[in-house]
């Protein structure tokens, strides 16, 4: 059997390494994948730290990952060798869950994530149940479809979930991973779209992204300024700043929305009468599962929304989450192979 090369953390915390591990058939439902390119997300921190329970060491990160199939299982039907497919957050479901027997797998209670139930992305070759596959369009290459795995169907789904239609005013908090691509997402399905931001340095990029307006935080009181653009339908928070989130609430129109993307441990301070006047909610949002992460993907390729990546070879996987981890950046590292 032949070998492959892979990057891995052989214990909790411990550094990331290239091995050569032997390649393997996949087992009944599951299908092997030769991969092309794995985003480097900052979730992959999970992984190296350990801060996700019941990890078994040594594992392989990654859940941004595109490729192809290059080896089925028995009783995989609807992929083939050949497909180009890939796998994001979502990387399998348990199907007898009342979660998953209500039709949200991506809330499935025996949720099955890539690079942490299970060997990921930063390798030559991996094995995924078959239901976390998602089909990637011909005309989408590799790299650019990788991080849309993630940080795409995160913020994609997000904003068509939301209740916001053509038209109504949409902000994203932060331009960043995320928000960059939201700023993208919010514009072409229509939405009148404010990006918010630190500081003048991320402004000619937003306008250039999409955005209709530009609200610098630093310097202007965001919720004065949305509240002064008619009201937000949505806020969508990509940043993981609490401070930053419940700066923005007051900006939001009558039953209007936060949806949050960007995890933070912190707790949002915000008075009970700012939501009940207005009627407005904060809401938490998952990423979506594998038909989400297709429908992002034929989405982007259909209007043209791409990431802002910067890509790097397999051996250099710890300097590209090295930086990733500081934030020298713009905007997604992506491992090509």
């Amino acid at each position: 059997m032949a070998n492959y090369t892979a990057v891995q953390v052989a214990e909790k915390g411990g550094e990331l390494e290239v091995v050569e591990r032997e390649l393997r058939e996949p087992g009944r439902g599951e299908v092997r994948i030769a991969v092309e390119a794995c985003g480097v997300c900052h979730s992959d921190s999970m992984t190296k730290e350990g801060l996700f329970p019941g990890i078994e060491y040594p594992r392989v990160p990654g859940h941004e990952v595109a490729g192809r199939v290059d080896a089925v299982g028995d009783g995989v039907e609807g992929f083939a060798e050949g497909d180009r497919v890939g796998v994001g957050w979502f990387g399998g479901s348990c199907m007898r869950c009342d979660p998953c027997r209500s039709g949200d797998r991506i809330d499935c209670e025996n949720l099955q994530v890539s690079g942490i139930s299970y060997d990921g992305g930063y390798a030559e070759s991996m094995i995924a149940p078959a239901d976390a596959l998602a089909r990637i369009p011909d005309d989408l290459g590799a790299a650019d479809a990788a991080p849309l795995l993630c940080a795409g169907v995160t913020t994609y789904n997000a904003l068509r979930s939301s209740g916001a239609r053509g038209g109504d005013l949409v902000a994203i908090l932060g331009v960043g991973g995320l928000g960059h691509l939201g700023v993208q997402f919010a514009s072409k399905l229509g939405f009148e779209t404010v990006a918010i931001a630190r500081g003048q340095d991320k402004r000619d990029m937003a306008l250039e992204l999409g955005a209709d307006h530009y609200i610098d935080s630093t310097s202007e009181d965001v919720g004065e300024r949305l509240t002064a653009l008619g009201g937000a339908k949505v806020i969508l928070a990509t940043v993981t700043s609490s401070e930053a989130m419940a700066a923005a609430i007051p900006g939001l129109g009558t039953r209007g929305r936060l949806v949050i993307v960007g995890a933070s441990a912190e707790p949002i301070e915000v008075s009970p009468i700012s939501l009940i006047m207005g009627s407005k909610t904060i809401l938490g949002h998952a990423s979506g599962d594998s038909k989400d992460s297709e429908d992002t993907l034929d989405f982007a390729a259909l209007e043209k929304v791409a990431p802002t990546i910067e890509t790097v070879p397999l051996a250099d996987a710890a300097d590209a989450y090295k930086r990733m981890i500081e934030g020298d950046a713009r905007f997604r590292m992506v491992l090509t192979m």
